[in-house]
């Protein structure tokens, strides 16, 4: 029995002191780069800005219709957005990844865009910078900033010239804006969110060694902080007072050891849910299914394959004047809902110039943000409207999941525990209809766009609380209360520091200690 209590001691001894002094400075690093992910994320082009900064909407020169268009070109659009390419119509097309941008006047697709192209797009988009701004680069792979843009590529990199050290990004597909950057966004981007999710260009581009990567040092780290807690309280005396030249402690260790001893104590558990529900943003091994509705929900709301027919250059005009009874048209997207297509158009004027999203879609605005309109492509006569009426669900809601049995349906018009955002960017209301399936289910209907916006499974759920709960602690009672949710974040952040740097510290001593008896200039160091 000894023998085995000698060699578990000795396991979690050499085990947390071997992680420790490999990971706390990465610990150090995750923690100082978390809290400034608080409050600055990655570089982004927000919607509101692109939409502002567009010119209006002009179809007198459209004499191809979509159905044409997509036709000549041979792709099969999953969406359609109709805009301007310089003082010209163009229809923009996405279909399996790939964008594909064609001129609605002749059909034929903008071909070759060059850098004297890109250049243009961006005196038009911001016209202020127009005599400051300079080409930079061609660029066929991703760099830091635009690793979550390469549907977009290859993308030109032009420098506006400006003191803030702007730089926008134009995509050679769509011949347009697709993220923008400036000095300070960058810099705060390296100290927090490229450090706490090791965005590294060079890691990031392979994405299988990345997501191993950081599902790995999660694992290593949950280790670490495992045996930590188990070994402190191995320590810990309940009954013996130890006695030392400062006075008297619970704990055998001094010094900075006794801090370290403590601290872990106190501000380890939390240190280990961190890590933990850090390593499963990455969904490790595929343990829960994806929160966007499969193709057969989605089908049942669409309404089976796009009908491009209906999408007419007469139709799309008369679309544009009923929506600009309301405001300007800078750009027009095509949905479709019961297998009826429609065009939408935002107006942004009306909402907050910000967002967290990358605008690949005009489907990241909210209703919170902006205005909306709505007109029919089939009978754009009937005029605009603002969303699709709550009875319109009915059908769909049954259709989304055959053989399963409707266990209620709630128009929602405050956030629950799945659907919510402490920025209120998200859409309200929303249709949740929960279903008897064996797994189930629960579809967030969307009667803006006609669209499921999440789907809700038990893992799904599950993760929710383990992944979102845990690591941004966003439970209702705090998540909302700010500035509480901050100074509790911090508070527990500076813990984690402190225990990281306390042994960051005495990890340097014993390594130097190592160092220094392996060249033989020192006696061999007990195990404490």
């Amino acid at each position: 029995m000894a023998d085995v209590r000698t060699f578990w001691r000795r396991v979690l001894i050499y085990t947390h002191r071997w992680l420790g002094i490999g990971g706390s400075l990465l610990f150090v690093v995750w923690f100082v780069s978390g809290i400034v992910l608080m409050y600055a994320g990655m570089p982004v082009l927000s919607p509101e800005e692109r939409l502002n900064r567009l010119p209006r909407l002009d179809l007198t020169r459209a004499r191809v219709s979509v159905g044409e268009a997509a036709s000549r070109v041979g792709v099969a659009p999953e969406q359609v957005r109709i805009g301007m390419l310089g003082d010209r119509p163009v229809y923009r097309f996405a279909g399996s990844g790939d964008w594909t941008t064609v001129y609605a006047d002749t059909g034929n697709v903008i071909g070759d865009f060059a850098r004297d192209d890109a250049m243009a797009v961006v005196r038009g988009f911001v016209p202020e910078y127009a005599a400051t701004a300079h080409y930079d680069a061609l660029l066929t792979e991703p760099d830091q900033w635009t690793l979550q843009s390469q549907d977009f590529f290859p993308v030109h990199r032009v420098d506006l010239g400006d003191e803030a050290g702007s730089v926008i990004y134009v995509s050679s597909r769509t011949a347009e804006p697709v993220m923008q950057t400036s000095r300070s966004s960058r810099r705060w981007a390296y100290l927090g969110a490229v450090l706490h999710w090791m965005y590294f260009t060079p890691l990031r581009v392979h994405t299988a060694l990345w997501i191993d990567v950081v599902i790995w040092l999660s694992i290593l780290g949950c280790v670490l902080c495992l045996s930590g807690l188990v070994w402190g309280l191995w320590r810990l005396s309940t009954t013996t007072v130890y006695r030392f030249r400062s006075g008297t402690s619970r704990s055998p260790y001094a010094g900075l050891m006794r801090w370290h001893h403590y601290g872990g104590l106190v501000f380890g558990l939390f240190t280990f849910t961190w890590v933990f529900s850090g390593g499963l943003s990455l969904d490790p091994w595929d343990w829960h299914p994806p929160t966007t509705p499969t193709r057969v929900q989605r089908q049942a709301v669409v309404g089976g394959t796009f009908r491009l027919g209906p999408l007419t250059v007469p139709h799309l005009r008369t679309a544009q004047e009923a929506i600009e009874e309301t405001f300007v048209v800078r750009e027009l997207e095509t949905v479709q809902f019961r297998g009826e297509p429609y065009l939408v158009a935002y107006n942004p004027m009306a909402g907050p110039d910000e967002s967290t999203t990358l605008p690949t879609t005009l489907a990241s605005l909210s209703t919170q943000a902006v205005d909306q309109r709505l007109v029919s492509a089939v009978r754009p006569e009937g005029g605009a409207f603002a969303r699709f009426s709550n009875d319109q669900f009915d059908e769909v809601a049954v259709a989304a999941m055959p053989g399963s049995s409707i266990v209620d349906a709630t128009w929602l018009r405050a956030y629950d525990a799945y659907y919510y955002d402490r920025d209120r960017r998200q859409r309200l209301p929303v249709l949740r209809v929960r279903y008897d399936d064996p797994v189930r289910t629960w579809l967030y209907f969307d009667p803006y766009r006609g669209a499921i916006v999440r789907k809700e499974e038990r893992l799904t759920r599950l993760n929710r609380w383990l992944y979102h709960g845990l690591h941004s602690l966003d439970f209702a009672w705090l998540y909302a209360q700010r500035p509480l949710w901050d100074i509790v974040v911090i508070l527990l952040s500076l813990g984690g520091i402190f225990v990281s740097v306390t042994s960051l510290a005495q990890g340097w001593r014993r390594l130097r200690r190592h160092g220094a008896r392996m060249r033989g200039r020192a006696p061999s160091v007990p195990i404490s």
